[in-house]
């Protein structure tokens, strides 16, 4: 026996010792790997990530054999060159030459390919190539760029002095903030049931050269409508051959540049696709008229010496990154008519700071984020008898810009500053109003030329631009209203996208399409439950307004009783929902991704559509300020303490299904890709819309995890669908609960990549909100109990700890 005992010993430890080391832990769960490779493979399980994808048709994998098996049994009749499997590639020929002009020489680390190809075993994950392509892209741009940059003075400082105004520098500088390549990131094609936008994602030259005209017709391969047409197999491989010639990393670079616009009225016949041209600073003629503007309103050289003017290639790469990422998302500028040699250079550097936030160019973004608060003070302060009547509009929306910098930087005192100027900027608003209501009675009739319009209408959109970024504060901080809808009684709505992206047209047909109907008239036919005509920005206005009522309403301390004002509000909700198909089709192109159909301010409105449902039956206020202070801490523990705010009822199960909705847009497009690629796509009011629902949702998982009641069948059967999203091809049972796995995917979600400092804020407070519900897992199972309490334990006993994810 003794003999027997050693064997076997001797046995087990050579067996184990022969085993490999399993050092690739998995994020999400406890399962660890020997390979990283079976690490992605997994992880795939968990974020719904589906990176293989077949160029004959739309349909997209999880695993490579599956993508190989699809092509055998579904395209064997087609005809084409079948694909090989991994191993067979491999053994091909690892060099290729490419005919084509010559072009500068980019010198390619091969130690890094060798290291990555010895890690990985010559299998390259999503992740790997993404890694290798952003540093091919970075060598790319330095080899690349030759740049002048002289500055206003004689110093060659980079850097804004301390000196002036201590109040307009937050101390979180930009530069700790990752910098990000989005080149080699491609979308991913679902084929669910829910409709998906086919992007391409260029870079800034090629875009430059395609917006090169004001107006596109359709070519003639191109599809029609874009948006509803499934690529055929032709159109697939087509477009795959393409791809080499285009120098774009995208599956589908024929198309071009294409947003998720309404189409489901086709353009008719004589309508062509407004492609928006980006300004961009002609010659260097241009740019030294730019210093010079700006040597001409700093008149108290205030940036002499310490402001230095990028290269025109990097203010065209500025230029294009707020037209083409942030303007669709607050479209109030005129693109046509923005010239940035003769723009206000305090609404340039404005707009240039938000560029630079965009191209993850940190330190040049809060540069032009201060000079641009230095030039609007110094003209605020040497006006004499300050009126709100005599603000230029440029005035305006240099500080609308300038607060969207500051208030969503992720830096506690840019929001106070924010709120130091709200009244200010409000005022303004007021009095410019006011103007326009003159101007537009010393008319008395008399028809607008297109240039008129172009300065009434520029006038209303940043009206209307500042009522939304004040709901968003209110929304995101619980902090009261700046403005209310009284302020646009009379107001005319906004146009189309497509109108105001345009040229001059026939006068007739351009007058017609410019009539819209006022803000009251929308505003009361939503509450009385008529549906309405108008744009996709007087969408996005109209649910800002109906958030502020439900926000007011629920602050009255009459609210619990006043079940008619309640009821009118929920009808003035679902009349907005089924008005978006009435909204007007739009044919403007933008270069954006987004799982829905319509403009882009149409998905920004339905985010905010789903807050405002919930905020009707939970209120999380307690989130909201402590969001202020800017502490993940904080935050995470006012999260987790507004349990108590989560009730079970059938109420709170349809609220389920607005916050399971903000989840499935995630999910269904693939986390990680959403993670990686939505910083830019998407609206920053996205995860600002999601903090209420992601809470509310993980609360309410865990209440039905752990409370005493049995669940309902409407509570099962939501637990299900969200247990299904998340678990969908994982075979063995999870590690952790559902409750916390919510919250670490979302905070997980939000703080991968950074444009806008809040998100990673709000990532990581959701990670440690998730922390915390895993904390009372644990006393849970030591103590026996079966219905902890939430507040028994201090927070900071829990949250310091940080997970290995």
């Amino acid at each position: 026996m003794t003999v027997l005992a050693g064997s076997t010993s001797h046995a087990s430890a050579r067996k184990s010792s022969l085993a490999p080391e399993k050092k690739y832990k998995c994020q999400f769960c406890n399962r660890a790997f020997s390979r990283s490779e079976h690490r992605s493979r997994h992880e795939r399980s968990h974020t719904k990530e589906r990176p293989f994808k077949c160029l004959k048709c739309r349909s997209t994998f999880v695993r490579r054999d599956l993508l190989l098996r699809h092509d055998r049994t579904v395209h064997a009749k087609d005809g084409g060159v079948p694909l090989h499997s991994e191993a067979k590639r491999r053994v091909g020929p690892k060099t290729s030459s490419m005919a084509g002009p010559s072009k500068p020489s980019i010198a390619i680390d091969t130690a890094t390919i060798e290291q990555i190809e010895a890690s990985s075993d010559g299998m390259v994950d999503l992740e790997t190539a993404a890694m290798l392509m952003t540093d091919l892209h970075h060598k790319a741009t330095a080899a690349m760029s030759s740049r002048e940059q002289p500055s206003l003075g004689h110093e060659p400082e980079t850097t804004m002095s301390s000196s002036g105004a201590t109040l307009l520098q937050p101390s979180m500088p930009y530069s700790s903030l990752p910098s990000v390549s989005w080149d080699s990131f491609m979308p991913r094609s679902a084929s669910q049931s829910k409709a998906h936008s086919i992007t391409s994602n260029v870079s800034f030259e090629s875009q430059a050269s395609l917006t090169s005209t004001g107006t596109a017709q359709p070519p003639v391969n191109q599809l029609a409508p874009i948006m509803e047409r499934q690529l055929s197999a032709g159109d697939s491989m087509a477009n795959s051959a393409n791809l080499g010639a285009s120098g774009a990393f995208s599956p589908y670079p024929a198309v071009g540049p294409v947003s998720p616009v309404d189409y489901r009225k086709s353009p008719g016949p004589n309508q062509v696709l407004t492609v928006t041209k980006c300004p961009q600073v002609e010659s260097e003629a241009h740019r030294h008229a730019i210093l010079a503007n700006i040597a001409h309103c700093d008149s108290e050289d205030a940036l002499v010496e310490t402001f230095r003017l990028p290269g025109r290639a990097d203010l065209n790469r500025f230029l294009s990154t707020y037209f083409t990422m942030f303007h669709h998302h607050m479209p109030f500028l005129h693109p046509a008519s923005f010239d940035p040699a003769k723009a206000n250079p305090t609404l340039l550097l404005a707009v240039c700071s938000i560029g630079a936030l965009y191209a993850f160019e940190h330190d040049q973004a809060y540069m032009f984020h201060v000079g641009s608060k230095l030039l609007v003070s110094q003209f605020l302060q040497k006006k004499e008898n300050f009126s709100s009547r005599k603000c230029p509009l440029w005035t305006m929306q240099s500080s609308l810009l300038n607060m969207i910098f500051a208030s969503w930087s992720g830096d506690p005192k840019g929001l106070e500053w924010t709120c130091s100027i709200k009244s200010l900027l409000a005022n303004m608003v007021a009095g410019n109003r006011y103007e326009l209501k003159l101007r537009g009675e010393a008319r008395q009739g008399a028809l607008l030329t297109h240039e008129e319009w172009i300065e009434d209408e520029g006038c209303r959109r940043t009206y209307y631009a500042v009522y939304i970024f004040f709901g968003l504060l209110t929304m995101s901080y619980n902090h009261t209203p700046g403005m209310s809808f009284n302020e646009f009684d009379g107001l005319e709505l906004p146009s189309s996208e497509s109108l105001w992206n345009s040229g001059a047209s026939d006068d007739e047909s351009w007058r017609e399409a410019a009539a819209t109907i006022t803000f009251r008239e929308a505003h009361d036919k939503l509450f009385q439950g008529v549906g309405a005509r108008y744009s996709a920005f007087a969408t996005r206005v109209m649910i800002n307004a109906l958030f502020l009522e439900v926000w007011y309403h629920k602050r009255s301390p009459e609210a619990l009783q006043d079940v008619v004002t309640e009821y009118k509000l929920r009808l003035a909700l679902e009349t907005w929902e089924s008005s978006l198909d009435l909204c007007e089709p739009e044919t403007i192109v933008v270069q954006i991704s987004a799982p829905h159909k319509g403009h882009p301010l149409i998905f920004n409105a339905l985010a905010m559509y789903r807050n405002t449902l919930a905020r009707l039956e939970v209120d999380l206020k307690s989130v909201q300020e402590a969001l202020r202070y800017h502490d993940p801490y904080e935050v995470a523990a006012a999260m987790t303490h507004a349990r108590d705010n989560v009730k079970r009822s059938s109420e709170m199960t349809k609220v389920m299904q607005s916050c399971f909705d903000c989840l499935e847009v995630a999910a269904l497009q693939g986390i990680r890709w959403v993670a990686r690629t939505s910083p830019t796509n998407w609206s920053v009011e996205h995860p600002l819309c999601g903090v209420d629902l992601m809470v509310i949702l993980s609360l309410w998982l865990y209440r039905l995890e752990h409370d005493d009641e049995p669940l309902s069948a409407e509570e099962l059967s939501m637990y299900n669908k969200v247990r299904n999203l998340i678990y969908e091809d994982s075979a063995e049972p999870p590690r952790f609960s559902l409750s916390s796995t919510v919250a670490q995917l979302w905070g997980s979600t939000l703080d991968e990549v950074v444009v806008w400092g809040i998100t990673k804020l709000v990532g990581e407070s959701f990670k440690l909100h998730s922390q915390a519900l895993r904390s009372y897992d644990d006393d849970l199972s030591c103590s026996g109990s079966s219905t902890p309490s939430m507040c028994s334990h201090r927070m900071e006993e829990h949250l310091p700890m940080q997970l290995a994810y």
